[in-house]
C-alpha cells in the first residue's frame, strides 16, 4: 500500500512500510504547511521539480537531517550544495534506484536553473505523475500512455500554473485513474478552492476520480 499525504502547496508525502518520499517540500515560510521540516524524521529520497523557492524549499535541510538522496535535473542537483547525496538525471527514461524508479518529464513553466520539471515515478508497483508547476499542453496525452500514471497531481490554482479548467482538460488528456488538486490556496493570486476544478473534472474526464485532501490528510492506493 502507497499512502500519499499532502503537505499543502506542491508538496507531497509518498510512504510505504520500506520507503518515504518527499517531493516539492515547501514548508517554511509556507501558510499552508502541514508540519515543520525539523518534524520530518525519516526520508529516503526527495524528488524536486524545479528550484523555485516554493518547490525546493527545505529539501537541502531535510536531506542533511535524514540523509536522504535528492533526486533533481542536473543544473538544480549540482547547485544546492550542503555536502547531500543526490542522483540528477535528466528528463527522458525511467531511473532505477533502490525501491523508486523516476522518470522527468517536460513541464512548461520556468526556472533559474535547468529545466522545469513534471516527475513519474513508481514505487510497490504504483505509478505517480507530479506535474509540477505547469501550463496545459497536448503531450500530457503522451505522458498518459507511456507511463500510465494511476494518480495524477496536478496544479489548479492558476496564474503561475494551469487553472480549474485547464487542468481538468489535463486530465482527460492524461486519464489516470485518480487526480489530487494541489497549487492552490496557498496565496492570494491563486485559486482558493478546488469546486471549480471538480466540477470541470465532471463535464470532461466523468470516470476519474477527484480526490481533495486538506493539508495532512492521506489516500492510500
Amino acid at each position: 500500500m502507497v499512502k500519499i499525504r499532502w503537505l499543502g502547496h506542491s508538496a507531497f508525502e509518498i510512504s510505504t512500510q520500506k520507503i518515504t518520499v518527499y517531493i516539492d517540500p515547501f514548508l517554511s515560510g509556507n501558510p499552508k504547511a502541514a508540519l515543520k521540516a525539523n518534524e520530518i524524521k525519516k526520508a529516503d529520497f526527495i524528488l524536486v521539480t524545479h528550484d523555485h523557492f516554493d518547490h525546493i524549499g527545505d529539501s537541502v535541510d531535510i536531506a542533511k537531517r535524514t540523509g536522504a538522496t535528492l533526486i533533481a535535473v542536473p543544473e538544480v542537483a549540482s547547485s544546492v550544495g550542503g555536502n547531500i547525496k543526490t542522483v540528477a538525471p535528466n528528463i527522458g527514461s525511467m531511473v532505477n534506484l533502490n525501491g523508486l524508479k523516476v522518470a522527468f518529464v517536460q513541464a512548461f513553466h520556468t526556472s533559474d536553473k535547468g529545466a522545469p520539471t513534471g516527475i513519474v515515478f513508481t514505487v510497490e508497483e504504483k505509478t505517480i505523475y507530479h506535474a509540477g508547476d505547469t501550463g496545459l499542453f497536448g503531450d500530457m496525452k503522451l505522458i498518459g500512455e507511456v507511463y500510465n500514471p494511476e494518480v495524477a497531481l496536478l496544479p489548479i490554482g492558476g496564474y503561475y500554473t494551469m487553472g480549474p479548467v485547464e487542468a481538468a482538460i489535463a486530465v482527460s488528456l492524461i486519464k489516470p485513474k485518480v487526480v489530487i488538486p494541489m497549487h492552490y490556496g496557498t496565496f492570494p493570486v491563486l485559486e482558493q478552492t478546488p469546486e471549480k476544478f471538480v466540477e470541470e473534472v465532471k463535464k470532461r474526464a466523468p470516470t476519474v476520480k477527484v480526490v481533495v485532501l486538506n493539508p495532512r490528510e492521506t489516500y492510500e492506493v
